[in-house]
C-alpha cells in the first residue's frame, strides 16, 4: 500500500435515550483526549434510520472534531440516500463509511442498492469527489461470501466504483489481514487498508458479536476467555495484552493506521491508546 502517515480512528454508536446521550458525550469528552483522526458513527440504531446518527455527528463536529457517518444501503430507496447525503453536505460532513449493512429481519429485498459498490457509485454520481469514502473489508473474509475470490473481488468493485480506502472487521489474527492485503496487492489493489480492532472486555459479547459477524476468536483466545468465567478482571488484563500485541505487530509491519471499535466505552480503548503510545 501507498506510504503515509497512520491515522488512528474510533468508532461510536448512536445512543436511543437521553440518558445513552449524556453517558456519551462523558466518554467522547475523555476520548477526545486521545486527540483521534476522527469519530465514526455508525448508521442509526441497527440501521433503522439516520437521524440519530446525524445528531451525533453534528454533536461531535460542534465540540471541534472530526466525523465520519456510515450509510448504508440495505432498505434505502435512492431518494432516502440523496436527502441524506445532501444533508450531510449542507452540514459540511466530508467523509463517510458506506457499507451494504445486514437485512433486517422480515425484509424480503434489500432495496434499491443490493451491495456497497452500487451505493458507491451512486454517492459518486451524486457528489463527486466531495467525500473521502470509507468501505468494509474482511481479512477473514464476508460470511455470505461464496469462496475468497468472491470476497476480494467484491472489495475490488467498491474501490473501482470510487471508494478512497477501507477499515476491516476486527479479528484477532495476524496472518489474516496480512495474507488479505497481500492477496489485495495480487490484483492491483493499492489503497489504505486500515485494521478494526476490538478491545475485548466481555468473552459472551465478544462470541456473540463474532458470531454474528463471522470474526474468528482463535482457540486459544477462546479458551483462556473460557477459563476465566466470570473473573472480568482477568478477562480485561488478558483481552488488554492480546489486542496490545496485535496492534504493535500491526503497526511494525506497516499497517495504515488503527480503527477501534469501543462500544462507546472509552476505559480500554484509551489504555490501549497509552499502551501502544499513539498520542
Amino acid at each position: 500500500m501507498t506510504d503515509h502517515i497512520p491515522t488512528f480512528s474510533l468508532e461510536l454508536f448512536p445512543p436511543q435515550t437521553p440518558e445513552g446521550a449524556e453517558k456519551l458525550r462523558a466518554a467522547r469528552a475523555r476520548m477526545a483526549l486521545l486527540k483521534p483522526r476522527f469519530f465514526s458513527v455508525t448508521f442509526g440504531a441497527g440501521g433503522s434510520t439516520p437521524d440519530r446518527t446525524l445528531e451525533t455527528v453534528l454533536e461531535i463536529q460542534r465540540e471541534g472534531h472530526q466525523a465520519a457517518p456510515h450509510l448504508s444501503c440495505i432498505g434505502s430507496t435512492r431518494d432516502s440516500i440523496r436527502s441524506i447525503l445532501e444533508q450531510y453536505r449542507a452540514q459540511g460532513i466530508r467523509h463517510l463509511v458506506a457499507l451494504r449493512g445486514d437485512l433486517p429481519s422480515g425484509m424480503a429485498r434489500p432495496g434499491a442498492f443490493r451491495y456497497a459498490n452500487e451505493l458507491v457509485e451512486f454517492i459518486r454520481t451524486e457528489t463527486g469527489d466531495w467525500f473521502t469514502i470509507e468501505v468494509a473489508a474482511y481479512p477473514e473474509y464476508h460470511p455470505q461470501a461464496r469462496s475468497p475470490q468472491d470476497d476480494l473481488l467484491a472489495f475490488k468493485r467498491k474501490l473501482d466504483a470510487g471508494a478512497n480506502s477501507a477499515i476491516t472487521q476486527y479479528f484477532y489474527n495476524f496472518d489474516a489481514y496480512a495474507h488479505f492485503v497481500d492477496q489485495c496487492q495480487t490484483i492491483g489493489i493499492d489503497v489504505p487498508i486500515v485494521p478494526g480492532i476490538m478491545p475485548i472486555s466481555s468473552y459472551s459479547s465478544l462470541a456473540r458479536f463474532s458470531d454474528n459477524c463471522g470474526a474468528e476468536i482463535p482457540r486459544w483466545i477462546r479458551k483462556r476467555l473460557e477459563s476465566y468465567a466470570d473473573d472480568s478482571a482477568s478477562i480485561r488484563a488478558f483481552g488488554l495484552d492480546v489486542v496490545t500485541g496485535l496492534c504493535e505487530r500491526l503497526l511494525a509491519s506497516g499497517a495504515p493506521g488503527l480503527h477501534f471499535y469501543t462500544l462507546n466505552q472509552d476505559a480500554l480503548t484509551s489504555t490501549l491508546w497509552q499502551r501502544l503510545r499513539l498520542s
